[in-house]
């Protein structure tokens, strides 16, 4: 089958060669670390150390997947592991995967990737002011770390032919989330959890971000693994505790996958009718209202698609509170920031002046238990509403995003919406006692905050 469809594409980039076809290389093919200067770029190493010894000092690393879902060359993962690894052994970590989504690759100079930078950048910041702030020195400033994965997010490179590659690479990217991906993600999980095992004052962290396709891929490698933390069934397990994610928070911005694979996640974290006061967001779904990649073109495709599927209606009616019909039809041809009835949040800008920043307010968990059933809170300049459509608490939000906020399918690097992003960072990283559950060795009642149990309609 890979031979089949190695053939076709080589058939197709013959016939359109006019077009050209999007390169098949490795980008970074120096396998050891680099330190970036005014005199050298680094522009080809695997793993990249920037602002050396400043506040914004953070490590960036590459991994290359082909399209097939396979690393292009153990020795690029393993100098990535492996610098980790003895980075992690030293100093507790905050390390943000990011998994780029279409006309996008690890090529030098892609915008994704600068983009990216600048967010490690200010991330760093952001560890510097809250370690300078603690004058116990109780936090440490942890080490960022950045790790792109980088695929073949465009097959053609002639702009206008090029969006005609669309469904090729919706699925590539499902394949690559099916299977280079997933080792990637839980290597990296295992990585932040080294130091942790120390009892360091502030813990290793790790988010994971995916846009577009890439947010497809993240989905199809983490969406298993989030159903089965959520159930939790260890050995010994006789107590209800927060509902666990993949490694701290997973964020997918514009994500392009269907509505219809969702469901079964939100369907499990609609029938847990009550959440301690210490749940954090696992999955946070960011979809602008104007990507019209996703809301029109990704409809307009499934529906051939799709043509000879069967779909029903299938009724729901969660902690007799919330009433769905789920139309399957409709569910599996948009995309999931579209289908309105499994949209639980939205995020619009701020009325009037600009908000104090989440950094500067201090503690973001005091930010994030204001908001009640069916309110709103102010991030920085944004405004986060909850449509009252799930438990203030559950742990996957699928919000709308206003256009101007994210004007279109590839505008996910704003200012504001990132303020949002950071706010969600710090909540789902912070450390404190006050979010230590402890239930003794005889399995009695667990000794935590009592649950919040939504209000039903009384039928």
């Amino acid at each position: 089958m890979a031979g089949f469809k190695r053939t076709s594409g080589w058939i197709l980039c013959s016939l359109i060669w006019l077009a050209g076809c999007a390169s098949n290389e490795v980008y970074r093919h120096d396998f050891e670390e680099c330190t970036v200067s005014d005199s050298n770029s680094c522009d080809s190493f695997a793993v990249q150390r920037y602002g050396s010894g400043s506040n914004e000092e953070y490590l960036l690393a590459f991994i290359e997947i082909d399209d097939q879902g396979q690393l292009r060359d153990r020795a690029q993962f393993n100098i990535v592991l492996d610098t980790l690894y003895k980075m992690a052994s030293e100093d507790s970590l905050l390390i943000n995967l990011f998994i780029h989504g279409w006309h996008h690759n690890a090529a030098p100079g892609d915008p994704n990737i600068e983009s990216f930078k600048q967010g490690l950048a200010r991330l760093s910041g952001t560890e510097s002011f809250l370690s300078e702030k603690d004058s116990n020195r109780l936090r440490p400033k942890r080490k960022v770390v950045g790790i792109y994965l980088g695929w073949r997010g465009e097959s053609i490179t002639v702009p206008g032919i090029n969006n005609i590659t669309f469904w090729d690479r919706k699925n590539t990217a499902q394949e690559v989330g099916h299977l280079g991906v997933t080792e990637t993600l839980l290597r990296l999980e295992e990585i932040s959890r080294v130091r942790n095992s120390l009892q360091p004052p502030i813990k290793s962290r790790l988010i994971t971000i995916g846009h577009s396709f890439g947010g497809a891929a993240v989905f199809a490698a983490t969406s298993q693994i989030l159903a089965d933390r959520f159930v939790n069934s260890r050995a010994g397990k006789s107590f209800v505790d927060d509902a666990d994610g993949f490694g701290d928070l997973v964020v997918l911005l514009n994500p392009a996958f269907e509505a219809l694979l969702y469901a079964p996640l939100y369907d499990l974290a609609q029938y847990r009718c009550s959440y301690f006061s210490t749940q954090k967001p696992r999955l946070v779904i960011l979809t602008s209202e104007t990507d019209y990649a996703t809301k029109l073109a990704f409809p307009a495709g499934r529906m051939f698609t799709t043509f000879f599927e069967t779909h029903d209606d299938v009724e729901r009616n969660a902690c007799k509170k919330w009433a769905l019909t789920l139309r399957e039809g409709e569910a599996d041809r948009s995309a999931v920031g579209h289908f309105d009835d499994l949209v639980s949040h939205t995020l619009m800008p701020a009325d009037g002046e600009t908000g104090i920043s989440v950094v500067e307010r201090g503690n973001v968990t005091d930010i994030w238990n204001s908001l009640d059933q069916g309110g709103a809170i102010k991030v920085g300049s944004t405004v986060l509403t909850h449509l009252n459509r799930t438990h203030v608490l559950n742990p996957y939000m699928n919000v709308r995003v206003d256009t101007k906020l994210i004007a279109d399918h590839n505008d996910v690097f704003g200012k504001d919406v990132w303020e949002f992003i950071r706010m969600l960072i710090l909540l789902s990283t912070t450390d404190g006692s006050e979010t230590d559950k402890h239930c003794d060795k005889q399995y009695q009642e667990c000794k935590a905050q009592p649950e919040i149990p939504v209000e039903t309609d009384g039928s």
